[in-house]
C-alpha cells in the first residue's frame, strides 16, 4: 500500500475496508524508515535454525527503495498499479486500476507528481459512474492540476518525496514473525499485520475481521541477485465479508527509473471544487 506512494489512490480507491491488507494511511514508510535491526526483530523465540538469518535478509532487502529510484507494481482485489518513482527529479507516476466494465463503478487514475506540482487523469465507467454528484464537472478527458493545499494530508492524491515506498514492504517484513528460505532468494513465512497497522501498512478493519488470523497471515518472498526484494505476496486469508486473496507488490529497475514527464499543458485544466470531493 505517500504520505506513502501507495497511497495515491490506490490505497484511498482500491485498499478500501474489506479488499484489501495493504493499505496507505500514510505512515507505512516512515516506519519503514527505521533500522531494519531493531531490537527483537529477527527471530522469534523458538524460531528453527537460520530463521534470523532470513529475516535479516528481507530487511536488508528494502534498503535500496528507500533510495527513490525503481518501478513498480502492485495488485489485489481485482485492482492493480503500476509505476515509477524517480527521487533525483522529485518525480513520480502511477496508472491505477480499480474494478472493470463489468464493475458498478470502475475507476482508471493516471497520476503525475513533479515536485511541486500534481495532476491526475481519472475515467469513470461502470453503471454507478453516471451517478456520481458533480461528475458532469469533472473535465474527465484532461489532465487536473492539483491545488497543493487542497490535497496536503491526503491519503488518494498527496505524495510526500520522503517517504517513497509504494507498499509500505520495509514496514510489512519488520512485522515478520516466522520465515525461511525455499531456494535461492526466495522464502517463505507469516508476519503479524496487526504489528504492520501500527505503522499504517494494513487496512485495520481488515485485521479486526482476521481476528486471531492477524498474527501469522502466510507471505512469500524473492529478492533479485543483488539481494533486493522483487516480489513480495501477501496471502490474506477469508475474513467477514472479505473473500481469501493475495495482495501481490513488486518491485524492479533499481537505479533505472526515469523522470516523470509532465502532461502536455493543453491537456490540463484547474481541478475543480467537485473534483475534491471525489475523493474525500
Amino acid at each position: 500500500m505517500i504520505r506513502r506512494f501507495s497511497a495515491a489512490a490506490f490505497a484511498a480507491a482500491l485498499l478500501t475496508p474489506g479488499l484489501a491488507a495493504c493499505n496507505s494511511t500514510g505512515t507505512g514508510e516512515a516506519g519503514a524508515s527505521a533500522s531494519p535491526t531493531v531490537a527483537g526483530s529477527i527471530a522469534p523465540s523458538g524460531a528453527s535454525p537460520g530463521t534470523g538469518d532470513a529475516k535479516q535478509a528481507l530487511l536488508n532487502s528494502t534498503n535500496e527503495i528507500r533510495n527513490g529510484n525503481f518501478r513498480f507494481t502492485m495488485s489485489g482485489a481485482g485492482s492493480t498499479a503500476e509505476g515509477q518513482v524517480h527521487e533525483p527529479s522529485q518525480s513520480a507516476e502511477m496508472r491505477v486500476t480499480i474494478g472493470d466494465a463489468s464493475s458498478d463503478l470502475m475507476m482508471k487514475l493516471d497520476l503525475i507528481h513533479s515536485k511541486p506540482d500534481s495532476w491526475v487523469k481519472v475515467e469513470l465507467g461502470g453503471k454507478s459512474a453516471s451517478s456520481i454528484p458533480g461528475v458532469q464537472k469533472l473535465n474527465l478527458g484532461k489532465y487536473q492540476h492539483l491545488d497543493q493545499t487542497r490535497i496536503k494530508g491526503n491519503r488518494a492524491l498527496g505524495f510526500d518525496f520522503e517517504k517513497v515506498d509504494p507498499a509500505g514492504s520495509a514496514v510489512l517484513t519488520q512485522g515478520v514473525t516466522e520465515v525461511r528460505q525455499t531456494g535461492d532468494g526466495m522464502y517463505a513465512g507469516t508476519l503479524d499485520v496487526s504489528r504492520a497497522a501500527e505503522a499504517g501498512s494494513v487496512d485495520p478493519t481488515v485485521i479486526t475481521a482476521l481476528g486471531a488470523q492477524a498474527k501469522s497471515v502466510p507471505f512469500t518472498a524473492k529478492l533479485d541477485p543483488q539481494g533486493r526484494l522483487s516480489e513480495m505476496v501477501v496471502q490474506v486469508p477469508a475474513a467477514g465479508q472479505s473473500a481469501a486473496q493475495d495482495i501481490k507488490i513488486t518491485y524492479s529497475d533499481y537505479g533505472n527509473a526515469t523522470a516523470a514527464q509532465k502532461p502536455p499543458v493543453d491537456q490540463v485544466v484547474e481541478a475543480p471544487p467537485e473534483f475534491y470531493n471525489l475523493f474525500n
